[in-house]
């Protein structure tokens, strides 16, 4: 994965999870890795956030513990060049993430690809909890009819049980404030790829803070040695 790269591989790892994990802009980096006799610009830095969040999360996903079957769905928003842009998001009961998908738009096609994918990747929950969107109910109705469809198995799975309340997905509203706090300072994005690809590196943060991942050698490891084992694999 770093094969070619004019720095070493620590220094790149550091900048990303210092990025990606705290407040600090990409400048501020700069002058953190010249304190350290480090040279680089700070879109250096951007271009090592873009290239390589994507590929520290597909490791990190190999790694994932399993999650409940009881899960609260929401979106929140994000701002990329002026405009509101929306980052859907599951957790579980236990306030593991389930999955996330940013989107150009609050509709029911991005709503189906955001569950679409929660199933396929963790298979069919017994019960979700949304608020009053009538989008994300027609979403999870329609991709539960797909879902079950496709099943093979003997027995006909049940269909999934939908709560609306917006007082039940408290939890989720809580979880959305991780993130956020991290996004704030970035005073928002320039582009939709680069805000896709940097998201996801952020929502990788907040699953390791979770402790989402199995560690052989280390059940308890820290957001830096978590970088180093999937950073190494």
């Amino acid at each position: 994965m770093f094969k070619g790269r004019h720095f070493d591989r620590s220094v790149i790892l550091l900048c990303v999870r210092w990025y990606l994990a705290y407040g600090l802009s990409l400048r501020d980096l700069k002058e953190m890795m010249a304190e350290r006799c480090i040279s680089l610009d700070h879109s250096t830095i951007h271009r090592w956030v873009v290239h390589f969040s994507p590929l520290l999360l597909e490791r990190f996903n190999r790694r994932k513990c399993a999650v409940t079957g009881k899960w609260h769905v929401d979106e929140t928003y994000i701002k990329v060049r002026g405009k509101w842009m929306y980052l859907y998001r599951a957790i579980d009961s236990t306030g593991d993430t389930v999955e996330f998908w940013f989107s150009e738009h609050r509709d029911l096609p991005a709503a189906k690809r955001f569950f679409r994918n929660a199933l396929e990747r963790h298979g069919r929950p017994e019960r979700v909890v949304i608020d009053g969107s009538q989008t994300n109910r027609k979403a999870i109705v329609s991709c539960d009819a797909e879902n079950r469809l496709r099943d093979r198995s003997r027995r006909a799975p049940k269909r999934i049980l939908i709560r609306q309340s917006r007082y039940l997905n408290n939890r989720i509203e809580q979880d959305h404030r991780r993130i956020k706090r991290r996004v704030r300072p970035m005073l928002g994005f320039k582009s939709f790829a680069s805000a896709t690809v940097t998201l996801a590196g952020i929502e990788m943060i907040h699953m390791m803070r979770k402790r989402q991942a199995r560690y052989v050698y280390n059940p308890n490891p820290s957001i830096a040695e978590q970088f180093e084992i999937i950073g190494a694999a």
